[in-house]
């Protein structure tokens, strides 16, 4: 039952953050793809190529296979979640990402996630203290020492080791959360995935209007460059998905759409 309630609410809230992205966008819609797992399972991805989004992903998947294929545990295993990337045709709006995940393996179940804001090249001190504000008010019900500790692990875990700096501006992410009961880590997770609109919305309906020039244009090019070599380089979710034979097309959705070196 606890499985199924969980895919209910990472389906759901698919939708609901689709909604909020398509209000963007006049004529061009979200196209969904479903696909399946090898071993069990599948998922759908979910993609726009828009006027204002100029490309976005938000992406289900619930798998299952007789092997772990990470470090973190072995035997057979279950992962369901949702992840979800931006990359805005304005170059003044940032990149968003964020990915919650539930697994289960042979002898534990734990939690993971988190979001994290890229400017490309234009960071907004007010868009950045808005972004941190409402994930500290979503964490700090569930207890005060979870955001500190959460936005910590986002500026280790979102930094380039050969560019030496973060990727963006950070954000929250945790991994292998387990607490007991089981339900208020639950409800934790839940509400950072539910947070994620009311982080990023208000930040594009002002970012998205702006004017820009053509360099304006070309320093985030040359910035989502940076993104593409994280993302290839050293995302765990990036390597789970390959090597636990997840959809190829499915995995490389966080890839921009134009990048330039």
């Amino acid at each position: 039952m606890q499985r199924e309630e969980i895919v209910s609410f990472l389906k759901n809230l698919r939708d609901t953050i689709i909604e909020g992205f398509q209000t963007f966008e006049q004529e061009k819609k979200f196209e969904r793809t479903s696909w399946n797992h090898a071993t069990g399972g599948g998922g759908e991805m979910s993609v726009l190529r828009g006027d204002v989004f100029e490309k976005a992903a938000v992406n289900w998947s619930g798998v299952e296979g007789p092997n772990f294929p990470m470090q973190d545990a072995s035997g057979p295993f279950f992962a369901t979640g949702v992840s979800l990337i931006t990359h805005m045709k304005n170059p003044h709006a940032p990149t968003v990402h964020m990915n919650i995940r539930y697994i289960e393996t042979t002898d534990r179940v734990w939690l993971g996630g988190g979001y994290d804001l890229t400017p490309m090249g234009y960071p907004y001190e007010e868009d950045t203290l808005h972004f941190h504000k409402t994930a500290k008010d979503t964490l700090d019900p569930f207890g005060e020492e979870l955001y500190p500790l959460f936005s910590k692990q986002a500026k280790e875990y979102f930094f380039i080791p050969h560019r030496k700096r973060e990727r963006g501006v950070g954000g929250i992410f945790f991994d292998h959360y387990q607490k007991e009961p089981f339900e208020e880590a639950l409800n934790m997770w839940k509400e950072v995935g539910n947070s994620l609109l009311p982080a990023i919305l208000p930040i594009y309906q002002k970012r998205t209007k702006m004017p820009f020039s053509d360099s304006e244009r070309l320093l985030q090019l040359e910035r989502r460059a940076h993104y593409a070599e994280f993302n290839l380089v050293y995302d765990k979710g990036t390597r789970f998905g390959f090597l636990s034979g997840g959809n190829p097309d499915a995995i490389l959705c966080s890839m921009p759409p134009l990048a330039k070196w």
